[in-house]
């Protein structure tokens, strides 16, 4: 990943120097479970604790002896061991024994930071859709106008389908917390199962089936998981982008005054660049998820066509996600919003939002669906060409005139009446506090 998009905390995992790291601690504590065996001698597993060590710019100056970056690894280690403890590192044990499990280990280490971090931007969006739980807009269905809604409940609705990325992501999170120490092709013939279990045990991870490698459906699901949370990300952030159009105007993204600049050319301008920004990282994101399916395919009990894949795609797919995360909830807390302004768009489609209402009355008053439709639609059609409010054409109108009175009319115009059960939405946020997200279809 390009530092631009690498946030120190996730991008410190997927290092040379972390990654060697997490080998090395494998590798010891396998020779650590021998001894527990009594395979190996204590006094020799105490030796390699103490001494094994491996810096990233050794191994890869051996590597370019072996070609082969796992035994150079070992050669490395081995060598700074020194004879004849050294010879015990790698003992039974197969490149993707170390490969895999070590992987798995770190992308749970990744997924921890991707759970701070989903759960930080929940938190966020949560606290805004109760700060505008009450504030009418105009909800749109094709970019037209449609039905009043609430800021609040729109906000309510992102909160919640974080929540699902959240469970999303859990449950990814299990599907990688595994390991593998059965030698290669997996059958143990070399590598007693005790050692497997000792080594995943101390790593918090739960042993596994496998063939020489672990299954690739488990890190595709991570990749989905990844991609699901960029998915919503730019879902949330499209929208900002709509209503920040000059002839919306209803929010804005945070600006520093009087230091950021908008264009290069035209001084007035205040673009959407973040929620811009991440909605063209949620297509890199979709992309790994493919290269990651592609991974599940592999001959017989081992390739390493997936290698190669996975040295890019799983490191910037949990960088990407992280950094969409810490950064979109940067826009969500310093989101500008204009409920004046949303306020006025509602009004400027004259009332029409309003035309369900008059249309069930019709029914209510005994017209036929089709009666009522077909005069609320007339109606509809003359307040757009006249330009005047919908109440007063409807007013005129006779198949209205003759089922409605005045009150009845006025009534399917009250606002308070439309929004009066948008706060469900927001009451749904409730269930993010308990623990388990209990109690609400999220």
């Amino acid at each position: 990943m390009i530092p631009r998009y690498a946030l120190p905390e996730m991008a410190e995992l997927f290092s040379d120097e972390a990654r060697f790291a997490t080998w090395l601690e494998v590798e010891i504590l396998a020779v650590e479970a021998w001894a527990k065996l009594g395979v190996i001698p204590a006094a020799d597993a105490a030796a390699v604790r103490a001494r094994a060590s491996v810096d990233a710019d050794a191994v890869l100056e051996r590597e370019q002896v072996t070609d082969h970056d796992v035994a150079a690894f070992v050669d490395v280690v081995q060598e700074r061991v020194g004879h004849p403890e050294g010879s015990w590192v790698h003992y039974g044990l197969t490149s993707s024994d170390v490969v895999d499990t070590a992987l798995s280990y770190t992308l749970t280490r990744a997924c921890d930071l991707l759970l701070d971090a989903i759960e930080a931007l929940e938190a966020a969006i949560a606290a805004r859709a109760r700060e505008y739980r009450h504030t009418p807009t105009v909800g749109r269905t094709h970019g037209v106008h449609a039905e009043p809604t609430t800021f609040g409940a729109k906000l309510a609705l992102w909160a919640l389908q974080l929540r699902r990325d959240r469970q999303r992501l859990a449950r990814a999170r299990r599907m990688v917390a595994v390991g593998k120490l059965s030698g290669a092709v997996g059958n143990y013939s070399n590598v007693d199962p005790e050692i497997e279990a000792f080594v995943c045990e101390r790593l918090g991870l739960v042993p596994v089936p496998a063939t020489q490698v672990i299954a690739r459906d488990r890190h595709a699901e991570f990749l989905y998981a990844c991609a699901s949370i960029g998915a919503s990300v730019e879902a949330f952030a499209l929208e900002i982008r709509h209503l920040q159009r000059t002839e919306v105007r209803e929010v804005a993204e945070p600006f520093r005054e009087g230091a950021q600049k908008g264009s290069s050319a035209m001084p007035h301008k205040r673009n959407p660049v973040k929620s811009e920004q991440l909605s063209g990282l949620a297509r890199v994101l979709r992309g790994n998820l493919q290269a990651g399916l592609e991974d599940v395919a592999l001959w017989h009990e081992r390739d390493i066509s997936h290698s190669s894949v996975e040295r890019i795609v799983l490191p910037d797919s949990a960088q990407l996600a992280y950094y969409v995360l810490v950064r979109f909830r940067s826009i969500v807390e310093g989101l500008q919003v204009h409920p004046e302004r949303m306020l006025e768009n509602l009004q400027s489609s004259y009332g029409l939002v309003f035309s369900q209402a008059v249309l069930l009355a019709l029914v209510e008053a005994g017209l036929s669906r089709d009666d009522a439709y077909r005069a609320v639609q007339r109606a509809a059609t003359r307040t757009w060409d006249e330009r005047r409010p919908f109440r007063d054409v409807l007013a005129q109108d006779e198949v209205v005139r003759t089922a409605l009175s005045g009150d009845q009319l006025d009534a399917c115009f009250e606002l308070d009446r439309a929004l009066a059960q948008a706060g469900r939405t927001v009451d749904a946020l409730e269930a993010l506090d308990k623990p388990d997200g209990s109690g609400v279809a999220t």
